[in-house]
């Protein structure tokens, strides 16, 4: 027979399969040697016991029959006949990849047009943007091959079940390279380090099926007649065709917004999130979260969730990288954005998180001239605010935890994971007023819930300002399209679909499906 059953173990025991089997064998009250095996299905940390911490494990039992190895239903992408109908894709993140692969599956032939490069080809720009201080405009940790998850540490984690088939999403992970721990772990992470080759491989299936990806092809114009969808125009001056355009370009593509609107193509303000990097000896979290003086050899490095309402308004963290490092992620000179990435082992010194407060009308209220891209202009003011206080050469400006809340500029800084280098700075010159009280007032409340958060050894590196897109590309809930011009697909997070690479994959596989439909 065959039983799911739960278990709670050690950490040393849920390292060793052989004392899985006996610990499920005393759950289920037989013998270990009826167990043939088992599948883990799901495993999580419960770490709220000051005494010990421990593994969830979910496992489906086999008891007095053969045991069968788990199988995956992977998808089948088959070669596109010569006559199949061809949609553009705009963008090579997760939502334009899983959209090209969906479409693929029905036997439509995706374009794909990235403005960026190969991730190969990007690594290098990364490199002068790190070391230099020259960015790319095309070519960066936003922008090229897979999107700003590529680069930018590949958190799989979702709460938009209701969205799609999060399994699904994993599972055509896993089938193009990804382990298969990230259909087990509560959390799944694949790492900056890994994620270039699996995005490699969809590429390359994507070509294999007869499907196209054209490289360092910015879209500069949509080509309407008659409101709809004829194709579109790229600053190579190469043009396009087609009836069907899935706009997926990233939550930090401003000059696609501003053609939109030139376009007189209908675009909507959005609410967004904005604050600063935190950044702690992984150490510390470690012991805070796991209630010990330092972390055992069966533990990962620890993470943290944090939520307050501060004055009304939510600060939360925000894509929080265990044995990470801070990146900047700006897309243009003279703009300061930060951004955090980890390898897949998590093994770097540091952990590091987004801590940002909601902003919403009234903060973005003076940019209203700017009409519906008011809220993408008052992000950039303060990118540029903070590039001018940090003294230009994308060196952050900084402060101490303590500092930043007593209001007081840091006579020194910890050492961090920022290779650009840190300039120490009073933060509320660069933060509107409203963030920055807000920020101080949660910092207090979070080392109230976690002693030892708040701490002098925390450097708060600004600005995190690219949480979410600043602009909705608004559509039809029953096809998806843009209510003006038809075949127009918003999708993804830098339409205000998604927030994440999973999320962002799902949204394009609706896309995809949607269209698929129109042409049966």
């Amino acid at each position: 027979m065959q039983q799911q059953i739960s278990l709670k173990v050690l950490p040393s025991d849920a390292a060793h399969p052989a004392r899985i089997t006996t610990l499920a064998a005393e759950a289920l009250g037989v013998k270990p040697a009826r167990i043939t095996g088992y599948h883990l299905l799901k495993r999580s940390i419960d770490a709220r016991s000051r005494q010990q911490v421990y593994f969830m494990l979910t496992l489906l039992v086999f008891v007095d029959e053969p045991f069968h190895e788990r199988v995956h239903a992977h998808p089948v992408y088959k070669e596109l006949p010569a006559n199949a109908p061809r949609v553009i894709i705009a963008g090579a993140g997760p939502a334009g990849l899983f959209a090209a692969l969906r479409l693929i599956e029905a036997g439509i032939r995706p374009v794909v047009l990235e403005r960026g490069k190969d991730v190969r080809a990007r690594r290098r720009d990364l490199a002068a943007l790190n070391k230099t201080g020259v960015v790319n405009p095309d070519s960066n940790y936003c922008f090229g091959e897979g999107g700003a998850g590529t680069y930018s540490d590949g958190k799989l984690y979702t709460r938009s079940n209701k969205r799609g088939d999060i399994n699904r999403i994993l599972n055509i992970f896993v089938y193009f390279g990804a382990d298969e721990k990230i259909m087990i772990d509560a959390h799944p992470h694949i790492g900056t380090n890994k994620l270039p080759h699996i995005i490699t491989a969809m590429r390359e299936q994507i070509i294999a099926s007869g499907g196209e990806v054209h490289f360092e092809e910015k879209v500069s114009s949509l080509l309407i007649s008659n409101g709809a969808i004829t194709g579109v125009q790229t600053a190579a001056g190469n043009t396009y065709t087609a009836s069907q355009l899935i706009l997926a370009t990233g939550h930090s593509a401003r000059d696609i917004f501003v053609m939109l609107h030139q376009q007189d193509i209908l675009l909507e303000a959005k609410p967004f999130a904005l604050g600063v990097r935190v950044e702690h000896p992984q150490e510390l979290i470690d012991s805070v979260q796991y209630h010990c003086d330092l972390r055992g050899e069966y533990l990962p490095p620890a993470s943290y969730s944090l939520v307050e309402q501060v004055e009304g308004r939510g600060v939360f963290s925000f894509c929080m990288c265990p044995g990470g490092i801070i990146a900047p992620a700006a897309t243009d000179p003279g703009e300061l954005v930060v951004n955090g990435w980890s390898p897949s082992k998590r093994n770097n010194p540091f952990a590091n998180s987004g801590m940002v407060v909601t902003v919403d009308e009234s903060d973005f209220a003076p940019f209203a001239h700017h009409g519906p891209l008011a809220a993408m202009y008052y992000q950039q003011a303060v990118e540029k605010q903070a590039y001018i206080t940090g003294g230009g050469n994308f060196v952050a400006p900084a402060q101490r935890m303590t500092d930043f809340v007593k209001g007081k500029v840091s006579s020194s800084l910890p050492e961090c994971s920022y290779v650009p280098g840190l300039n120490s700075a009073d933060l509320r010159h660069v933060l509107p007023a409203a963030v920055h009280q807000r920020l101080a007032g949660a910092f207090k409340a979070f080392g109230r819930k976690m002693k030892g958060y708040y701490t002098e050894n925390a450097v708060l590196v600004a600005t995190e300002s690219r949480t979410s897109s600043p602009v909705r590309i608004p559509r039809n809930n029953d096809t998806l399209e843009h209510p003006q011009v038809a075949g127009l697909y918003p999708c993804g997070e830098g339409a205000g679909y998604a927030g994440g690479i999973v999320s962002a994959a799902m949204d394009g596989e609706r896309v995809a499906d949607m269209i698929a439909a129109s042409h049966q």
